[in-house]
């Protein structure tokens, strides 16, 4: 009998995907660029909600929304964290691969919240990014396996 061996899925920069965009008619004053996420277990604190429209502002680059599609007034400001940090490598746990099904790591698109501070200092949650399937739109936030090398309050302006 053949035993599988799972590893774990370490995702390095990607670029974001060639995805169904669709403009958003709200603000006609800018171009956007949306896609639908769906995110089953929902996002840590928010669990009730599960689609999310990713959308993209060129005006607003490299940032963009993770806005509800049930609550108008729930969003999320998130990046690509490699764009601050480089070196960023989370370690995916097999069973969060399998979960998404990410066959490789360029099957996956790794975004991290960004939080901004009372003090006006901007973080970023390197801890628990969100991860989704650049073919599936199916995320999930999770917690990489390395997660102990990396902040949930990582200065967005210290690009290490």
């Amino acid at each position: 009998m053949q035993t599988e061996t799972k590893t774990a899925t370490s995702v390095a920069a990607q670029p974001l995907p060639a995805r169904k965009q669709t403009s958003v008619k709200e603000q006609p004053s800018s171009v956007k660029e949306q896609t639908l996420v769906h995110l089953p277990l929902g996002l840590l604190g928010f669990e009730q909600y599960k689609e999310f429209r990713l959308v993209q502002d060129p005006a607003e680059a490299p940032f963009e929304w993770l806005l509800s599609v049930d609550d108008p007034s729930l969003g999320f400001l998130v990046i690509l964290p490699f764009i601050v940090v480089p070196s960023y490598q989370p370690d995916i746990d097999p069973q969060d691969a399998e979960f998404l099904q990410l066959h490789s790591s360029d099957d996956a698109v790794v975004l991290s919240t960004v939080t901004l501070q009372s003090n006006g200092a901007a973080t970023l949650n390197l801890k628990g990014p969100i991860v989704f399937n650049r073919r599936t739109s199916v995320g999930k936030q999770v917690v990489p396996r390395n997660a102990a090398e990396y902040s949930t309050r990582h200065p967005l302006t210290q690009a290490r």
